[in-house]
């Protein structure tokens, strides 16, 4: 069986407001069964709000537009993400949005509920508060790629947007571990500069540390040494994308059925993920908005979309070639993105054979 899935591309025909994005987003909110599914509940619309000088993130307006239809609807939404200090910056404010942007740990990040998992080192899901409260989650995701994943969406929204640093570090470290390399490092602190979460310095003596209470395994580090001197001393990818599932099959089950909905927003399609707090050219040009009730469909579809041979020269560094090997986002990164996909549908969260209906 096939999903269903709501599409409004970018393409135009002719000059009119109503053939522009934003509009076709509201009409695709009508055809949706968000009406009937919102009415007289907390809605937590789960998004990811940016980070330092990013500005690639979903535009405020069309945010806005969800938030004024949840409300036509009758339901009670909120916005929010695992860290919204930086919400301002990209005009995520309350005053704006027309609803509370908030931290879904709470002022703190203590406020979870722990659920029990037993995937090898991988034993917490501490579901965010916020998230576990809520009666629905608008699952509100821009694509893109990423470093570790080779895909981020829906899924990365949930599994490392909902939870607790620990287990996002729990999920992290099922690919493996770091390793410095005295001998190639430059002591050139990108890598100290390029950590979001403050976990790693150099000792007095210029060893390389690394305050694994505070590390999440992101692999910024990795990502940005300019000579290889930090490394996974492993590439259990499957082992992660495995994590990744599982984690996101908990945050959903805090829902009753039918009280989750996906919206996709493939714009400004960038290499890296939002949290790197840095924006690049897109990797492909802008294609629209996909919206639906199956995460595994939906994602499929994003991924179906994204084409090697729309790429952008800009979209990647100078220099950079591509592997050839495989969809765009793994030529870039060396990560199948099909992997997490098949992890989710082996979590029972859905198929990947979807029928798509076009909003215009």
């Amino acid at each position: 069986m096939s999903s269903a899935l709501l599409f409004s591309p970018v393409t135009f025909s002719r000059y009119s407001a109503d053939e522009t994005l934003p509009r076709r987003f509201a009409r695709m909110l009508d055809a949706s069964p968000l009406a009937e599914r919102v009415k007289d509940k907390s809605v937590a619309i789960k998004m990811h709000v940016g980070r330092s000088v990013g500005y690639t993130t979903i535009p405020p307006l069309f945010v806005r537009i969800l938030v004024e239809k949840i409300k036509e609807f009758g339901g009670k939404p909120f916005v929010c993400d695992q860290e919204v200090d930086d919400a301002q910056a990209r005009g995520y404010t309350q005053e704006f949005l027309g609803c509370p942007v908030v931290a879904v740990c709470g002022v703190l990040g203590k406020y979870y509920y722990a659920k029990d998992v037993d995937y090898k080192g991988f034993h917490n899901v501490d579901v965010a508060g916020l998230i576990h409260d809520a009666d629905f989650m608008i699952d509100l995701s821009h694509i893109k790629g990423h470093g570790a994943c080779g895909y981020g969406g829906a899924c990365k929204n949930i599994a490392m947007g909902c939870v607790t640093d620990r287990t996002r570090s729990q999920i992290h470290g099922l690919e493996g571990g770091l390793l410095w390399d005295e001998g190639k490092c430059t002591h050139c602190n990108q890598c100290i500069e390029g950590c979001n979460h403050k976990a790693n310095k150099f000792l007095d003596d210029g060893t390389y540390h690394v305050f694994y209470h505070h590390c999440t395994f992101c692999q910024h580090c990795v990502k940005v040494c300019p000579t290889g001197a930090v490394v996974m001393d492993d590439n259990r990818y499957d082992d992660f994308q495995a994590g990744m599932a599982l984690c996101t099959k908990r945050v959903l089950e805090c829902f009753e059925p039918n009280s989750v909905y996906y919206i996709n927003f493939l714009m400004d399609i960038t290499a890296l993920c939002d949290c790197w707090g840095m924006s690049t050219p897109a990797l492909v040009p802008d294609i629209g908005i996909l919206a639906g009730e199956d995460i595994v469909a939906i994602e499929r579809a994003s991924l179906d979309m994204i084409k090697t041979e729309d790429l952008l020269p800009n979209g990647i560094p100078q220099g950079t070639e591509l592997s050839g090997k495989g969809h765009l986002l793994e030529q870039l990164h060396g990560r199948d993105p099909f992997v997490q996909l098949e992890q989710l549908q082996k979590a029972g969260l859905g198929t990947q054979e979807y029928t798509l209906t076009q909003v215009l």
